[in-house]
C-alpha cells in the first residue's frame, strides 16, 4: 500500500469517527543477563544490552542508543509522510541524532544532575529538487507531528505500578 493511499485511508476513518485515532503500542521486556534484556514488541524480538564500561556484555544498543535511533527513524518516517501530505518531492534523506548525558545523574553521584538527556541535536538532511523554502517548510510540518519528537519535547505522564510477590 502506498504512503498517499495510508494517509487518504487512515484520515477518512478518523474524520468518520474520531475512536479510530486511538492507538496503544506496548512491548514486554526480560532482564535476561547483567544488563540485557530481551524485549518483545508485537511480532518482534530484539536486545538492549549496555557497553562493558557500563557492566554490560555489549550484544546489543543500549536503552539511550535506542531512544536515539527512535527519534531518528520517526523523523524520517515523518518526513517521508508529511511529504507525500504537503507534495514535496523527497528523494531520499539522513539523519543525525546525538545527545548528551551526564552520568552523574545516573549514578547518582550529583542529585541535581538529571539522569537523562541534557540536550539533543537532531540533523536531517532531505534530498531532492524542492526549493530551501520547501524543505523548511516540511521541517515544521515534521516537528509539529512526529510522535517521538514530541516525547522528547515535552513531559509526559508516567504511571508506573511495582508488581510485587
Amino acid at each position: 500500500m502506498s504512503v498517499a493511499a495510508v494517509i487518504q485511508g487512515t484520515r477518512a476513518a478518523i474524520e468518520a469517527d474520531p475512536a479510530n485515532a486511538a492507538a496503544l503500542f506496548k512491548i514486554d521486556g526480560e532482564l535476561v543477563g547483567t544488563t540485557e534484556v530481551d524485549i518483545r514488541a508485537g511480532g518482534h524480538q530484539f536486545k538492549v544490552d549496555e557497553p562493558a564500561v557500563l557492566a554490560g556484555g555489549d550484544v546489543a544498543a543500549n536503552p539511550v542508543q535506542l531512544a536515539l535511533a527512535a527519534l531518528g527513524s520517526c523523523q524520517a518516517i515523518t518526513y517521508r509522510f508529511w511529504a507525500e501530505h504537503l507534495g514535496i518531492q523527497l528523494d531520499g534523506l539522513s539523519v543525525e541524532v546525538e545527545g548528551d548525558l551526564d552520568l552523574r545523574g545516573f549514578f547518582g553521584v550529583d542529585d541535581s544532575v538529571r539522569p537523562g538527556f541534557g540536550a539533543v541535536r537532531i540533523v536531517v538532511s532531505p534530498r531532492g529538487p524542492e526549493s530551501d523554502e520547501r524543505y523548511q517548510e516540511l521541517a515544521r510540518a515534521v516537528d509539529e507531528h512526529c510522535p517521538v519528537f514530541d516525547l522528547f519535547a515535552n513531559s509526559v505522564p508516567i504511571a508506573r505500578e511495582l508488581k510485587l510477590g
